[in-house]
């Protein structure tokens, strides 16, 4: 790969990880406000916003954090499945967006209760829901793994890496 298209790539790898990790931190804040809401329209206001930011950002954001991520490692000498830190990066944002995406239709139906207008007040059986919590501070935790496996770089070639290795390559170890 072409080292200006190689920086462009990693700029916008860099900025979408960064910019997921943001928006689900921001999705964690609202959780925690709407389960801890004194009051029906905060809680209601913060389950709609979860959505809409779901929806407009957290995917969008999640699959292009894992189109760069491809890009990245097969346009550099790290390879997809050449090293072991990039394969468990590699699953870690396959199995994030998959979730995600599963993981918007509770999501919206939270969101729907709490937009209905009903006469007695909120949907009391599903609002408030600690789910939103619990899902936002999972993935809090597993992109900051993936942030670390991407500084740390642990040592380590897969099975598929160590035989693909050129013989420069092993005298240099």
């Amino acid at each position: 790969m072409l080292p200006r298209l190689r920086k462009a790539t990693l700029v916008a790898h860099i900025a979408s990880s960064v910019g997921w990790l943001g928006a689900v931190a921001a999705c964690l804040a609202l959780a925690i406000t709407a389960y801890n809401a004194a009051d029906e329209w905060t809680m209601r206001a913060a389950y709609t916003t979860m959505e809409i930011i779901g929806w407009t950002t957290l995917i969008p954001l999640s699959v292009l954090t894992l189109l760069t991520g491809v890009i990245q490692a097969i346009g550099t000498p790290w390879g997809l499945i050449r090293h072991y830190w990039v394969l468990i990066k590699l699953l870690i944002t396959v199995v994030a967006t998959a979730v995600l995406l599963l993981y918007m239709e509770p999501l919206s139906v939270l969101a729907g209760a709490a937009a209905q207008q009903a006469p007695g007040g909120i949907a009391s059986d599903i609002l408030p829901n600690f789910s939103p919590i619990l899902h936002s501070a999972a993935a809090l935790i597993v992109l900051f793994v993936a942030l670390g496996l991407s500084i740390y770089k642990p040592r380590g070639l897969t099975g598929l890496g160590a035989i693909r290795r050129k013989p420069a390559d092993r005298t240099r170890n």
